[in-house]
Parts: structure tokens; C-alpha cells; sequence
């Protein structure tokens, strides 16, 4: 019996003392809410902290993508321009825009010159043969190897404001959408070496059927030439719309007025002259070097062009401001990291042709 009378104490003992335990564990709601409260205290510094971090890294990203892009274009336009032949000055473009594809106030011609373009493995060796019989270069198509040969072609570098704030060109979406530059070709056809006599100087579309890259281009005109180089340089009826038939370089160009010298293409070209009979050399005006927009006023692609010694100057502003938001994303000079702008000088190849 007093065994049995002590195993229930005892059992009563640790019972009670469990009991005491669990309820001195707990917590009142007055320290849940001090908890809750310095919790917060805590973690909102930290959470700012983070966003503001993530919003530096996306500027600074966004700020590395415009500079790469940017740098990008010109390095295209470089190499597009190493084999002009003919590149057109501002006094140029002016007289033969009615000759070029559809440009408005909102699509405007920069820079336009003469290249010519090899074509690989199109000419046939012999007089039988076509340039469908012809290799095609990294793809399989005929059975024979045959010449290198080159090719005129007509490029026009656009400036483009988008005017949708729908358009996949104007993101994020907004009422003040960036400008992009847009490239338009407009290529001969391949002529053939073979022909004489009354033969058609050019190889017909069922020898160039295999290679529809080889045809002519409906807006190219036989008749210009390089003696005259502001007439006949296209055939009108063939121009389609410049916005729409281009291929488009980069986006995010900036659009908001730059300042810049009054004669900075004649420094840039090395003030270069012309002299008309014995008269004293004069130099070249400003207007004659320089092509911008109309207004002359935002200067964010524009180049500075030496006709006489196939030389031209290409510069271009971005605004990475413009890809993190709709509005306000205007040209400073105290945030100009944010404005990447880069230039390059190229002279084309000897004027073969002219």
C-alpha cells in the first residue's frame, strides 16, 4: 500500500511540474507584439537596402547593354562604310531625297553612299555554265566552283522616331518613344561577263533562280553614273517604304537636344577646302559636311562628310535612361553615363568606277 501511495505522488509531483514547465515556455501577446515590432524594426532597413541594390545593378546594367549595343552599330557602320566608293555630304542627300526610300520628318536619311559587294562562288568559269551551277558558299546548291565577283549597290543609314507607344519599339510603353537607325540596300544584279552582241547584259532570272540574292532589286537604276552622281541614282517607281523594308541597326537612340560646336565637322575632317578655277581656296561650309535632323538641334546621329576624299565621320548618342522609363528621360549633361555616345572616321576604298 505505501509503495502503491508513493507512485501516485510521485506521478502527481511530475505531472505538476511538467505543467509548470510548458506554461513557463509560452509567450504573452505583449511579446509576440514587441517581437513583431523589432522584427520590422530590423527588416525593413535590410529589404530597402536589397531593392536599392537591385535597382543600382539594373541601371548599371542597363547602362553596359546601351554602351555594347552602341559601340556595336558603329563597329557595323565602320565596316559597311570601309568599302564605299561614293559617300554623299549633307548638300548630297538633299538633292536626291526625293530618290530615296520614303522619309518624312519622322524617318530621315543620314548617311547614303555607293558600296560595292563581293559576291563568292557566282560567276561561272565558262560561257555554258550559269550561277546556278555555281557552289553556294556554306550551303551545298551546285557542283562547280566558279569566280569571286563584286557588286554596286546604294545603302541609306535612317533615323527613325517611333511615333506607336504600343510598338515593340517604344518600351516601356510612353508617349515620348526613342529613335532607332534602320539600314535600307538597294542592290545591282549579276552581270554577265559572257555577254555580247545583243545578249542581255545581265544573267536572267531562271540563271539566278537557285540564288534570288543575286537578282536586281526593282529600285536600282542601270543608268546612274558616278560622273553625275545626283541623278538617276534610283528608279522611283521600285522604292518601297523605308520603315518598313530596312533592316534596323539599334534602338534607344536618344532624342532630346545635344549642343554641340558649330564647326565640329570641320575639325573633325580637317578643315577641308575647294577651290573653282584660280580662285582662293575656301573651305568647305558646315551645312555642305554636316548631316542631322532637320532642326539641327538634337545631334544624336549625325554624320560629317568629306565627298571629295571619300571620308565621312559617324557619331551616335544613345539613352539607356529611356529602357527603365517612359518619361523624362531627357539628355543631361550632369547623367551623361547614361547618354553613351561613340564616333568613328572611316574612308572608303578608291572611287572604282567613277
Amino acid at each position: 500500500m505505501k509503495i502503491l501511495l508513493r507512485l501516485l505522488l510521485k506521478s502527481q509531483h511530475q505531472r505538476k511540474r511538467f505543467q509548470q514547465t510548458k506554461t513557463e515556455k509560452g509567450m504573452t501577446l505583449i511579446e509576440l507584439l514587441i517581437g513583431t515590432v523589432m522584427a520590422f524594426l530590423i527588416i525593413t532597413p535590410m529589404l530597402s537596402f536589397v531593392v536599392d541594390m537591385l535597382n543600382t545593378d539594373r541601371r548599371e546594367q542597363v547602362k553596359s547593354n546601351t554602351e555594347q549595343d552602341i559601340q556595336a552599330a558603329v563597329d557595323f557602320i565602320a565596316q559597311d562604310l570601309s568599302q564605299a566608293i561614293y559617300i554623299y555630304d549633307g548638300k548630297g542627300i538633299n538633292a536626291i531625297k526625293a530618290q530615296l526610300p520614303a522619309n518624312d520628318a519622322n524617318k530621315i536619311p543620314i548617311l547614303v553612299f555607293w558600296k560595292r559587294q563581293q559576291v563568292k562562288n557566282a560567276v561561272p568559269l565558262s560561257t555554258g555554265l550559269k550561277p546556278n551551277d555555281c557552289r553556294i558558299p556554306g550551303i551545298s546548291g551546285g557542283t562547280i566552283d566558279c569566280n569571286d565577283t563584286y557588286v554596286r549597290s546604294l545603302v541609306a543609314y535612317y533615323q527613325i522616331k517611333e511615333t506607336d507607344p504600343k510598338s515593340i519599339w517604344c518600351q516601356p510603353s510612353g508617349n515620348d518613344c526613342p529613335k532607332r537607325i534602320a539600314r535600307y540596300e538597294i542592290r545591282d544584279g549579276l552581270k554577265n561577263p559572257y555577254a555580247t552582241g545583243t545578249m542581255p547584259p545581265y544573267y536572267t532570272d531562271t540563271d539566278i533562280d537557285a540564288r534570288p540574292s543575286l537578282k536586281q532589286d526593282a529600285a536600282f537604276n542601270t543608268d546612274f553614273k558616278f560622273s553625275d552622281p545626283t541623278k538617276d541614282v534610283t528608279k522611283v517607281a521600285g522604292l518601297p517604304d523605308a520603315a518598313q523594308n530596312s533592316q534596323v541597326l539599334v534602338n534607344y537612340i536618344d532624342h532630346s537636344p545635344k549642343t554641340i560646336a558649330l564647326d565640329e565637322c570641320q575639325q573633325a575632317l580637317g578643315n577641308p577646302e575647294t577651290q573653282i578655277g584660280l580662285a582662293a581656296a575656301q573651305k568647305v561650309a558646315e551645312d555642305t559636311l554636316k548631316v542631322t535632323d532637320p532642326d539641327k538641334t538634337i545631334n544624336s546621329f549625325y554624320a560629317c562628310v568629306d565627298t571629295s576624299r571619300n571620308l565621312a565621320r559617324v557619331t551616335i548618342r544613345g539613352n539607356s535612361q529611356r529602357r527603365l522609363q517612359p518619361n523624362n528621360a531627357n539628355y543631361d549633361a550632369n547623367k551623361s553615363a547614361f547618354f553613351p555616345t561613340t564616333s568613328v572616321q572611316v574612308q572608303g576604298i578608291a572611287a572604282i568606277g567613277k
